[in-house]
C-alpha cells in the first residue's frame, strides 16, 4: 500500500523555499517554477497546494510569524521560571522582530514582502492588520502587566505605551537590516531606553520577603 502523503510536511517545504528565494532574490523572483525547484517537488505539487503566489507568501508569512511567536513563548516562560522582571523579558520579545542574524533577516524580508504586497491585495491587508492589532494587544497587555506587578505607574495607559513600542521595534528593525551588523548593541540600548520610561519600578512578586533580607 502506497503510503499516504504528509500535507502538512509538504506544505512545510513548500513554505521553506518561499522563504529561502524571498531571503535570497527578493518577492519578485518567487514563482511556481521556481518554488518548486527549490523545494525539490513538481510544479503540479506546488499548484495544489497553493492556488496563487499570494497564497505561498500568506503560508510562508505564517510561518515565519509562527516562528518568532514560538520563541518569544520560549523567553516569556523562561522569565517566569527564572523569576525575571517584564521588562526584561519584553526586551528579549521585541529583539526577536530585529534582524540581528541570518535566519531574522531573512524572516525580515518576508516579513517586508507580506507587508508590501498586502498594500494591493485586501485579503492580505486585513491580515497584516490583524497581525500588528495582536502585536499591540500583546504589548498593551505585558504592560497592564507590569502595572499589577509594580513595574509600572498605576496611571500609565497601556495602549499608547504599546503603540510606542511597536513603532520603535519596526523603525529599529528597518534601521539594522539596512546596516547588518553596525546598529546591534545600539539598537539593544534604544530598546532598554525606551522601556525603562515605562517600566520605572519593580515588581513587587519578586520583591524579597522579610526571610530573605
Amino acid at each position: 500500500m502506497p503510503r499516504t502523503a504528509d500535507h502538512d510536511q509538504r506544505r512545510r517545504q513548500i513554505a521553506e523555499a518561499v522563504c529561502e528565494l524571498i531571503a535570497d532574490r527578493g518577492f519578485d523572483a518567487v514563482t511556481v517554477a521556481r518554488t518548486a525547484a527549490a523545494a525539490g517537488v513538481s510544479v503540479g505539487l506546488v499548484q495544489h497546494y497553493f492556488r496563487t503566489k499570494d497564497d505561498m507568501l500568506l503560508h510562508a508569512f505564517d510561518r515565519v510569524s509562527s516562528a518568532i511567536r514560538a520563541r518569544i513563548d520560549q523567553r516569556i516562560q523562561a522569565g517566569i521560571e527564572h523569576r525575571r522582571p517584564i521588562s526584561r523579558v519584553l526586551a528579549e520579545a521585541m529583539a526577536e522582530f530585529l534582524p540581528l542574524d541570518e535566519r531574522r533577516r531573512a524572516e525580515f524580508r518576508v516579513a517586508k514582502a507580506f507587508a508590501g504586497r498586502a498594500l494591493d491585495a485586501p485579503a492580505l491587508t486585513e491580515i497584516d492588520a490583524a497581525g500588528a492589532r495582536a502585536q499591540l494587544d500583546d504589548l498593551a497587555q505585558a504592560i497592564h502587566n507590569g502595572k499589577e506587578c509594580g513595574e509600572v505607574a498605576p496611571d500609565l495607559d497601556p495602549r499608547p505605551a504599546a503603540v510606542r513600542l511597536a513603532a520603535v521595534t519596526e523603525g529599529l528593525a528597518l534601521q539594522v537590516y539596512r546596516a547588518p551588523g553596525e546598529l546591534d548593541g545600539l539598537a539593544a540600548a534604544i530598546i532598554e531606553e525606551e522601556l525603562s520610561t515605562i517600566f520605572t519600578g519593580e515588581c513587587r512578586q519578586y520583591a524579597p520577603g522579610p526571610a530573605d533580607r
